[in-house]
């Protein structure tokens, strides 16, 4: 006779019980949840931040925001003027060239070498105004990536590859209708490619149109001495060197030189300025930093840094849940119960799942607020991310919880051995993330072991995305994954599908 639903129900609320009523499981799933809130917000406490201003600290300046609510990075030097309406302007890109500061050679003395740096950039803009993070679209020439269109920070399309360093100039010309904006490129200045059209909702009917420059800092990542990395960012400018300069449309008023975003030095002064000059027909502009989204510093998830902490627990309990009835000779009646081997197993699962999650959801959700105010109230400023990926980092996380405790319990329910399965669980789920993580390991082998192992569900916490065509040190040391959110939490519910199915094939064999 086959079982239903209600035997299905039945079974689990046997185990439901058989779980609640032993106070030494309930009492660890609670200590794995206060691990994770106290690890979490013991760590945000100990972390403090602060911007000097002369001999005063102060605290640090909110990042400026685009228009997708993602923090960036907005600057640049521009050389603009007013566009009321629709229109353009078509330049020629004769050069790009830079200046980069490498490790000194000699102590005390800077060693800047010319060169641009591969996302270097200069060429041609519309912006909603000066202000940093206000819409904006963009054709450029890059320092090694070629012809690019970005718009929105985030948005990058490509278009011929090569530069104007290889000795060709470059024609770029950028159009408005309405809020399209639609980027050209060409060799010669009579046959033109679209590159791409990008679509700013609410674009002001008076923009600033103009020619920019800028120039991301040169990263520079080394080995640590355990076999992790380090990096380090220097200064770099690049200079775009414009002739053949045309704008079309209704442009009222002069052009005008601005330095976006530049930092200013407790006297006063500009650190690092950019700036514009003119010969004869040719305009050069000079500019440091970058127009794209931010990836570096302080994260939503940092407090959750207890977790791995919280979860060994979770493996205990639930290896325990299975292996108790082993050690204790209970099993049989167990399986009498639920007749169906592979239900009853399914069963505990679902109940020991339900119970982590039960357990985790509260103290992520705990850890995560309390401990980000702790961070800000603290100086630190953190990378802002829309409300929908802190609902999943929470969420996502507390899955995790689930998905490890149903993973421990289906090896226990393979091994039969309460310290075999627990040392297995923590090596395949615990110890990964925790070696890659650190300086232990080189980040090639660390993005490997994050791809393969149980441990890629630690992915789905990562809020700061990577950008292609943003420079950064990518790395798990970092607080970067090899694969997407979802991905890595979907790697980790295969394998804990695989084990759970199994051990289910074990227990129908009839080996109990």
């Amino acid at each position: 006779m086959s079982a239903g639903p209600g035997e299905f129900g039945r079974l689990l609320r046997a185990e439901w019980t058989k779980f609640r009523t032993v106070r030494g499981w309930v009492a660890a799933m609670a200590a794995a949840a206060l691990a994770t809130v106290l690890l979490g917000l013991l760590s945000a406490s100990g972390s403090h931040a602060s911007c000097g201003a002369g001999p005063v600290e102060t605290a640090c300046p909110p990042h400026p925001v685009g228009p997708g609510g993602e923090a960036v990075t907005d600057k640049f030097f521009f050389v603009h003027r007013a566009l009321t309406g629709n229109g353009g302007i078509t330049v020629r890109l004769t050069s790009l060239i830079g200046r980069i500061r490498k490790p000194d050679a000699t102590p005390g003395v800077r060693n800047v070498v010319p060169g641009v740096v591969p996302w270097a950039k200069a060429g041609v803009m519309v912006k909603a105004g000066t202000r940093q993070g206000a819409p904006y679209a963009a054709v450029m020439m890059t320092g090694a990536h070629g012809v690019r269109m970005q718009h929105g920070f985030t948005h990058d399309v490509a278009g011929r590859p090569g530069g104007v360093a290889e000795g060709s100039p470059r024609w770029l010309r950028l159009t408005r209708s309405g809020d399209t904006l639609t980027g050209y490129e060409s060799a010669d200045g009579a046959r033109w490619t679209r590159i791409g059209a990008a679509t700013l909702a609410g674009l002001p009917r008076t923009v600033r149109i103009g020619m920019f420059a800028a120039s991301p800092g040169d990263l520079t990542v080394t080995r640590a001495d355990l076999g992790g990395s380090v990096a380090a960012e220097r200064f770099t400018e690049a200079t775009g060197r414009f002739d053949r300069i045309a704008v079309e449309g209704d442009t009222p008023g002069g052009w005008r030189d601005d330095d976006i975003g530049v930092t200013v030095g407790p006297d006063g002064s500009p650190h690092h300025p950019g700036r514009a000059a003119r010969s004869g027909g040719v305009l050069s502009v000079t500019g440091t930093g970058d127009v794209a989204p931010t990836v570096e510093g302080p994260t939503v998830e940092d407090p959750l840094g207890g977790a791995p902490a919280g979860l060994l627990p979770v493996v205990v309990v639930a290896v325990a849940f299975v292996t108790a009835e082993y050690r204790h000779g209970l099993i049989r009646t167990t399986l009498l119960a639920g007749p169906r081997r592979g239900r009853t197993l399914l069963a505990k699962a679902s109940a020991l799942g339900l119970a982590a999650l039960a357990a985790a959801l509260p103290a992520v959700a705990v850890a995560f607020t309390a401990g980000g105010r702790i961070l800000r109230a603290n100086g630190n400023v953190l990378l802002p991310v829309p409300p929908l990926t802190q609902v999943r980092v929470v969420v996502g996380m507390a899955v995790l919880f689930a998905l490890a405790a149903v993973l421990a319990l289906a090896l226990g329910a393979l091994l039969r051995r309460g310290v075999a399965a627990v040392v297995t669980a923590a090596v395949v789920l615990v110890v990964p993330h925790v070696v890659a993580t650190t300086s232990v390991l080189p980040d090639g082998a660390a993005r490997w072991l994050l791809r393969v192992t149980p441990a890629a569900g630690f992915s789905v916490q990562q809020s700061i995305p990577e950008y292609p065509h943003v420079l950064g040190h990518y790395a798990p040391i970092a607080g970067f994954y090899p694969l997407p959110p979802l991905t890595g939490l979907a790697v980790l519910a295969g394998y804990t599908a695989l084990a759970l199915g199994l051990a289910v094939l074990r227990l129908r064999r009839g080996d109990a």
